[in-house]
């Protein structure tokens, strides 16, 4: 195996999915320095994401996890009011500026930090955190802060944004700080650089745009049909060169992609594993675009749980993960650290075991209840339940030193 193709073999869902599993069979066997896991805490653990799904979905029609949830404000779906607003050519002209909103969106969703708000003047909402992310992310987008034309409805003008730009735009100051603004400004300009350099993934029928990624997935359906592992095979090549500072192998950039000492391998991915959270939970975000343009989305279990602070929060506050070490836990600890790299990997094990045990007890099918609706009904919100429940400001359990591009 080549460094390239070793590289290559860790950009899917199912190495996300393989390694997680072996970090659970190392944590099981008691091999990870920093952690141990007790599965007898996952049966309450089931219990209570059960009993919140039930709570919040009482007829289990639970959507897809996607960041459409969070354009959801006191009722009102602000993208479909923008989007009705609009005049569309066809589904595809549509489907692109669906693609550009969510994929420029999902970039910015990572942690925003405690004291963060965003105050939208057409809702008089306040919101924060996530939701927050989303509202002001919608907000520039229809602005026309991302548009290099009079169509606002466009992200091909993202090379040249500014931090200023988006501080403003997500109200920030020094007393609304929000975490990684400068990480979260360059993230976007490094996407429409890639845009440029990409035209054949981002610009097959128009100016090269986060948006021409609807073009190459449709390309790629047979008979109208996508597995939703391809939505992410896409993402990976095409968005692997934003991340600044990331591992690479054999000139093939990584991602979301980290050491753990643990995790031994004959081969040249010895030592790393694959996460690749903020691309998932994009992937998830974009089938339903793909679905409203008549394109049949299949296989979305073949997509993995997403590692971040709300799922691994699930299972540090419900007991199923614990620090061998507790007085690491109040410490400020880097995303590239073991100790985080295997809090994430082994999340991702324990959302594949904890599932169907909530299937069951829902008395819901795998087909009917596919894991992102899990996710979404879900152990999300559960983790953030347990969280305010546990810390007064509802925060993760781990500090986490952020960048704006992991979490």
């Amino acid at each position: 195996m080549t460094e390239e193709e070793a590289a290559r073999s860790l950009l899917s869902a199912a190495a996300v999915r393989e390694r997680a599993h072996a970090m659970l069979g190392l944590a099981l066997d008691g091999e990870l320095a920093d952690w141990r896991v007790d599965l007898m805490q996952l049966e309450p653990v089931a219990d209570r994401v059960t009993a919140v799904i039930r709570s919040q979905y009482p007829s289990l029609q639970v959507p897809f996890h996607a960041r459409w949830r969070h354009f959801v404000v006191g009722g009102r779906d602000l993208w479909a009011e923008l989007s009705q607003r609009h005049d569309w050519v066809d589904a595809a002209h549509r489907g692109r500026a669906a693609f550009d909103l969510a994929i420029t969106s999902v970039l910015l969703d990572a942690g925003a930090g405690p004291a963060w708000r965003y105050s939208d003047a057409a809702t008089g909402s306040v919101t924060s955190r996530s939701e927050g992310l989303a509202v002001a992310s919608l907000r520039l987008f229809e602005s026309g802060a991302f548009s290099a034309g009079p169509d606002a409805f466009r992200a091909d003008a993202l090379s040249g944004l500014t931090t200023r730009a988006l501080a403003k735009g997500f109200q920030v100051s020094e007393a609304n700080p929000l975490l990684g603004l400068d990480g979260r400004a360059d993230l976007l300009r490094r996407l429409g650089d890639q845009a440029t350099a990409r035209p054949d993934l981002f610009g097959l029928k128009d100016r090269p745009r986060p948006g021409g990624l609807f073009d190459a997935l449709a390309a790629r359906a047979v008979d109208g049909r996508l597995p939703a592992p391809v939505i992410l095979d896409v993402l990976l090549e095409a968005l692997g060169p934003i991340w600044r500072n990331r591992l690479t192998l054999g000139g093939v950039d990584l991602g979301d992609t980290w050491r753990h000492p643990a995790m031994r391998r004959n081969d040249p991915t010895d030592n790393l594993v694959p996460i690749h959270k903020l691309s998932q939970w994009l992937a998830y975000s974009l089938i339903e675009p793909l679905q409203d343009a008549g394109i049949e989305v299949f296989d979305i279990d073949g997509l993995t749980g997403l590692a971040e602070y709300r799922n691994g929060g699930l299972f540090m506050d419900g007991g199923v993960l614990v620090l061998r070490d507790p007085s690491q836990q109040p410490l400020s600890q880097d995303v590239s650290r073991p100790l985080i790299v295997g809090w994430r990997s082994l999340t991702v094990a324990l959302l594949d075991r904890i599932a169907p045990m909530v299937r069951e007890r829902l008395g819901a099918a795998e087909a009917d209840f596919p894991l992102a609706r899990v996710l979404e009904g879900g152990t999300w919100a559960t983790g953030r339940v347990l969280a305010r429940e546990r810390r007064e400001d509802g925060g993760p359990p781990l500090h986490i030193i952020s960048d704006g591009t992991v979490f």
